[in-house]
């Protein structure tokens, strides 16, 4: 049974899936989440997916032909487009039809998970059903490495409990053995989880792996998405660039007693909806959790407030 409380939050939204102009348009869209989730895989390429054109994942053209895609375009649009209207805007300019199912590939979006996840919480959430992204690992993509990665968790009010989805493609659900539209929890790698795990030496955390081209992992890679994952399911969903301004860049400088601090977010997590009011209460009072690095411009401004 969700309660009222978990119930009201998680319809709020945030500065990234406020739907604004577009919320009755959103509400028109498909509310079954394999429904929902081909539509959007018609209107968005994953950068990976563009750069190795018509191979691998799109061997079959599922995602259109890549050589269609205008070599002048941005490679990757996540740098564009972080919020739910500004990734509907987009779609509307490039086709007046919105979301369609026969969009050109040289009208599609190139973004990552993240952005998925954000448009379709924004989707939901216009709709009136609960919905949340989530941000952690998934080790469905290839064997032996669980690469960062973010979903979704829709309320069915049918069935009385949330939905784990992934719509960020068209996957091979019989060759990856995975219903990505109702996945069970164990199929996903939480971040909570995965850092606990390292922390309590169960794993090296060498398959936990940021895709950042340094092959960033284990830790390191973890309390991004431990943040990320955090951020999230306080409705503010941040993107990759943004991290509390205590640990940008600062991994090394942790002291034990912040990785003590870390482990207890962590356990947290590991039941979101159960610790939801101690969750708050440190989103409320740990002003270091969320006061955010500024990748534009530094953080000159923000730094004195953690002095404080």
């Amino acid at each position: 049974m969700l309660t009222k409380n978990l119930r009201e939050h998680f319809l709020k939204t945030g500065p990234y899936t406020y739907a604004g102009l577009y919320k009755e348009y959103f509400q028109s869209l498909p509310e079954d989440p394999r429904e929902l989730g081909e539509l959007i895989s018609h209107q968005i390429v994953h950068r990976v997916t563009l750069r190795e054109g018509n191979t691998n994942a799109n061997a079959d053209l599922r995602y259109g032909d890549m050589n269609d895609y205008p070599p002048f375009r941005h490679r990757c649009e996540d740098d564009l487009f972080l919020t739910a209207p500004a990734m509907a805007a987009e779609l509307f300019r490039l086709d007046e039809r919105g979301f369609v199912p026969d969009r050109a590939v040289k009208n599609k979006l190139i973004l990552t998970c993240r952005y998925v996840s954000v448009l379709v919480s924004a989707i939901y959430k216009a709709k009136g059903i609960p919905c949340r992204s989530r941000a952690g690992f998934a080790p469905y993509f290839q064997p032996g490495v669980s690469m960062d990665h973010w979903i979704n968790q829709v309320w069915s009010d049918q069935e009385n409990r949330w939905i784990t989805f992934d719509a960020d493609g068209f996957y091979d659900e019989k060759a990856m053995g995975l219903n990505q539209y109702d996945m069970e929890d164990s199929r996903f790698d939480w971040a909570a989880k995965a850092w606990l795990s390292i922390r309590r030496g169960e794993t090296n955390g060498t398959e936990f792996l940021y895709a950042d081209g340094l092959g960033t992992c284990s830790l390191k890679a973890v309390i991004r998405y431990l943040f990320y994952d955090f951020h999230a399911l306080m409705n503010n969903e941040i993107s990759y660039l943004f991290q509390p301004c205590y640990i940008d860049e600062k991994f090394d400088d942790l002291s034990e007693a912040e990785f003590m601090e870390l482990d207890e977010l962590a356990r947290l997590l590991l039941s979101p909806d159960e610790n939801f009011p101690a969750l708050q209460k440190l989103w409320e009072e740990t002003p270091k959790f969320r006061i955010l690095n500024s990748p534009l411009v530094g953080d000159w401004d923000t730094l004195p407030l953690l002095e404080k």
